[in-house]
Parts: structure tokens; sequence; C-alpha cells
């Protein structure tokens, strides 16, 4: 009878006298040797192929990549990863896993409605990032695992890139990939080295930001490192991880101590110790850095260094208590300065700037009157073309989905990129702005 189609693993190591059927059509998705059943001389070609590989069905590894998504409170913004997430997997076998924790804001069940294939994990409380990234990692049975974030925009040229990228470069156990914020504008965290002692007094008291492109000063973001080649990294960020699926389990996923922060520094460090290298690969997404949990407040810059100082005792014994002070004294001088500008500068910038000018939009749209109808009242507005330049700042744009696809969003905000710019995507699907 006609046989079904059979996805399989590469023969490493060993040569078979026995050439397979062109009617069975055959998938081939990594390296890992596969076992030769010792008792399969005796029986038909046909078995003797069906038998050399159902042990990697039953190690449950039957797709290429596994994407797991840690939601907390970003509907929309999940909604659009989804979305491009899902284009930029077609043709590839893979499965999505999205664990909410415990958002309290519709997100699955409105999420659930429009992507029947994703599978959603539902916790009943907040178990942190890392607990949840290992509640999808058990269950994942991808080659490869991709730790996304939920404000995040990716599409195809993103998996065809770590793909090609792991199957030449065989020590490569992760890779982290070039991150553009809302305005486009490269984020640094995109490639890092390890917070060591010296690294971190640098960032801690603001050497690496006074010399930025030193080697000397400036590790801890690797500033000097061209954002548009590939290089060897230490830290991976949480955004975007792609990893392999085995080693990810043999090193036991992410350390659950971590509650938000500092958990990928600790896997990043863990992938080294194994023996891989962490790769940054100049392969664009956008990340709406800040979405999942807004940066600049009191709250990330605690959790941010005790995070560091779980990092410390762990890795690094013999420095913890000598940090724990410089890191206490970094999060009061930093307590105090918000507190002072708070008090002082920004109340000055309010008076300099006098009333606040009505923002400009452009909309990229073949429907701009749709898409304007859901701007704020009194916004001026106008239309622009795909390929028309930008030159006025500040200026909001909102580019419809329906006339770029992902991939060229992402291009057309990498080229548009800088400062007093901010890009908002128009889903035509659900009808909606999704804004930075």
């Amino acid at each position: 009878r006609t046989a079904p189609n059979i996805i399989v693993q590469k023969f490493v190591g060993h040569q078979s006298n026995y050439p397979i059927p062109q009617h069975i059509k055959v998938h081939f998705l990594s390296h890992l040797i596969v076992p030769y059943p010792p008792i399969a001389g005796n029986l038909p070609q046909y078995f003797q192929i069906m038998l050399i590989f159902v042990p990697q069905f039953q190690k449950g590894r039957i797709l290429k990549v596994s994407v797991v998504i840690v939601n907390y409170r970003v509907k929309y913004f999940l909604e659009q990863t989804l979305r491009s997430v899902s284009e930029a997997l077609e043709g590839i076998p893979s499965e999505i896993l999205v664990i909410d924790n415990n958002s309290g804001d519709d997100s699955i069940a409105y999420c659930r409605q429009l992507f029947t294939e994703v599978h959603f994990i539902e916790n009943t409380e907040n178990v942190g990032f890392a607990r949840a990234n290992n509640q999808g990692i058990s269950v994942a049975k991808g080659d490869f695992i991709l730790i996304l974030n939920p404000d995040t925009i990716v599409c195809h040229r993103n998996i065809d890139d770590c793909l090609e990228w792991m199957q030449s470069h065989p020590d490569c156990g992760g890779i982290g990939v070039r991150m553009l914020n809302a305005s486009g504008i490269f984020l640094p965290e995109s490639k890092r080295s390890f917070p060591t002692p010296w690294v971190s007094f640098c960032k801690i008291f603001g050497l690496s930001a006074l010399f930025p492109t030193s080697k000397r000063f400036a590790r801890y973001h690797l500033r000097y490192l061209d954002e548009h080649e590939p290089h060897t990294i230490d830290i991976l960020a949480g955004a975007f991880m792609f990893i392999r699926g085995d080693l990810l389990n043999q090193i036991g996923g992410f350390d659950q101590d971590f509650f938000m922060y500092g958990e990928d520094i600790d896997l990043s460090y863990r992938l080294i110790q194994a023996g891989f290298r962490n790769y940054y690969l100049p392969s664009t997404i956008i990340h709406y850095k800040g979405e999942s949990t807004r940066k600049n407040s009191m709250r990330y810059v605690r959790v941010f260094y005790e995070a560091m100082l779980i990092f410390y005792r762990k890795h690094f014994p013999d420095y913890s208590r000598f940090f724990s002070f410089f890191i206490h004294l970094a999060v009061w001088i930093r307590a105090a300065l918000a507190m002072l500008r708070r008090i002082t500068i920004n109340p000055v910038r309010k008076l300099l700037a006098g009333t606040p000018k009505p923002l400009q939009w452009l909309i990229v749209s073949t429907q701009p009157q749709v898409v304007a109808a859901l701007l704020p009242e009194g916004s001026k507005w106008q239309p622009i073309s795909a390929d028309s330049a930008i030159s006025a700042r500040p200026v909001e744009v909102v580019i419809d989905n329906s006339e770029m696809d992902y991939p060229d969003i992402i291009s057309y905000v990498d080229f548009h990129s800088g400062k007093g710019i901010h890009f908002h995507i128009y889903s035509h699907q659900s009808g909606i702005i999704v804004s930075p």
C-alpha cells in the first residue's frame, strides 16, 4: 500500500546498504545519530527503514522548531507576535506554545479564537519568566527551541538564518539577533558580554556610557562590535533565544531562582559552560522594548540588580559579598537621580516645551481613512506610499499590515529609523493599531 510521509533523522557515521524507496518522502531534520536495529537484517527493506526511525518518534523530537512565548498583560502585542511568527514558520515543521502568567486581560481567550493551531497554557498565578518558559520547554517537540518575547515582530528570514547557522556551526549552542525598538533604533542588549566583576563595575558606575566604544570599559554591550556582522558573544537576550532543544534540556532549562531578569544571562553562561558558543547574527527583528515591563521604573532597577546578585552568588561566589555593597549603592543612586529628575528636570522641560503640539501622523495604507478613524481626536494626518521618504520629525507612522508583509515592515522600520519617529502597526485583521 502507499506509504505515509515519514519525518526521519539524517544518518551520521553510518552507510546504509538499503536505498530509501522513492514512494517514501524523507525530511532531513538534524544531525543526530540514529541507532541501526540489529534485528532489521532479516526483514524486508521497507520494514527495515521503518524500524531504523522508530526510536526518533519515541523520543518525541518530530518537529524542527518549537516557539515558546511567555505572556503577561500584552494582549494585542501578543496577537501581533503570533501573526508574525506564524507566517515566519510557514513550510517548517513547527509548533507555537504560549504560557500565560495569569494576565487577567483576557489575552488567552482572545488569542485562542484567532490562532487555533497555537498551544496555550494558562497559569493561575504569575510564576515568573523562567518557570513559565520551563513549562513550555518541557513539552516542546522541536529540534530547536526559540524563546520569544510577546512584544516582538519576526519574519521567515530570522528563522532561516538561525537554522542555516546552526547547521553550519555545530559548536553553536544559542543564537541572538539584531533587535530594533519602535523607532527602528538598534537595541544594545542584542549583543552583550558576561557581567564579570570588572564589566559590572563599568556598567554600574557609568564608565561604559562615558566610553561607549572602548574595549576596556564598554564590554557590557560590546558596542565596538559591528551590529551588521555576525559575532561570537556571551549573552543571548531573553527576547529572542534560538537554542538546540536537546542542549536546553541537558542543562536543565532556565534557573527558576530568577523570577524576572538575569535568567537569560545565567542560561547563556551555562550554554558556554557546556562547551558551546553563543552567536549574534545581524538578522533583524523588532522588539517593543519595555512593553512587557517598563524599564525606566525603580521597580525594574531594583529587580534587575537583585537578579545580578543571584547570578554572582551562583557563578562568582568569591565576589558576591563585595559586589552586593556596590549593587545596593547603585540602586540607591539610581533612586536618588530618578527623584531629582522628577522634582527639577521634568518640570523645567514641561515649562520650556509649553503647550504640546498635535502629533503629526503618516499613514502607509491603501485605505488611510479607515486607519485615520482610529487616531486620537484632532490628529493631523496624511497618507504616504511605502516608497516615500520620511523627513519630518517628530512624526508618528502607521503601517498597514495589509500593505506590507512582516519582512517588509521590519526592513521599512530599519531603513527609516531615527529619533523623533515612532512606528505603529495597523492590523487589518483585527481593526486595531498596535502602538509602542
